[in-house]
């Protein structure tokens, strides 16, 4: 990823870069499935975003799961419309760098879902994760529904638990209804597959999440 020093302080909103009425053009083809991760969906399957710090390695633990249909990485709570990979990393966009998880909830519950996002990194750092710093590297999760909602702030505080038991602080994740969600650039969709010694600088706590809460 980009090695600039990046601002971990909150563009103001009337600050945020405007953007372009026309989105990144994606292939639409998921290079792992082969299915595609372009709306519309088939009717039973249901959406999750999630961010956890680069989307590269945040996409891959998520298209590794059963019941996961397909993923793609973009960008998500800011002000910048079609906002480019080059705007998210000057930090003027306000978004994060997140994946949309597309998945049957027979297979898979959201509550599996959440677990593999709390597990899989450390989502009391703020403004980045591990040597990544920036405000697109922040802790998210965009709720799809009311439901998701609920057991998203159920999930948080049983693992707030566990993360203080082995002494961590705080935890900083934004937990959001969906807004906006962007199409990252085709170079970024399912990066790790097209290129497998890539980076990825993910890494858990340790601490463990349960389920069954809601």
């Amino acid at each position: 990823m980009f090695l600039k020093k990046r601002k971990t302080t909150m563009v103001a909103p009337e600050d945020t870069l405007t953007g372009r009425p026309d989105p990144i053009k994606v292939s639409g083809i998921h290079f792992v499935s082969g299915d595609s991760y372009l709306p519309p969906f088939p009717d039973h399957l249901e959406l999750a975003t999630f961010g956890m710090g680069c989307f590269w390695g945040a996409e891959r633990i998520f298209w590794q799961l059963d019941g996961v249909y397909a993923t793609a990485s973009g960008y998500e709570g800011g002000g910048t419309e079609n906002a480019t990979y080059e705007e998210v990393c000057s930090g003027r966009t306000g978004h994060a760098e997140v994946v949309l998880v597309v998945y049957d909830p027979k297979k898979v519950s959201y509550e599996e879902l959440l677990k593999a996002f709390w597990e899989s990194h450390d989502p009391t750092q703020g403004m980045q994760q591990g040597n990544d710093r920036g405000t697109q590297y922040r802790s998210v999760i965009y709720t799809h529904s009311e439901g998701q909602e609920v057991t998203a702030l159920a999930s948080k505080a049983a693992f707030q638990e566990n993360l203080t038991e082995i002494g961590f602080g705080a935890i900083t994740t934004e937990i959001e209804p969906t807004t906006n969600f962007y199409y990252a650039e085709e170079y970024h969709q399912q990066y790790l597959a097209k290129n497998p010694a890539g980076y990825c600088g993910l890494a858990g706590t340790g601490a463990s999440c349960p389920t069954g809460l809601t």
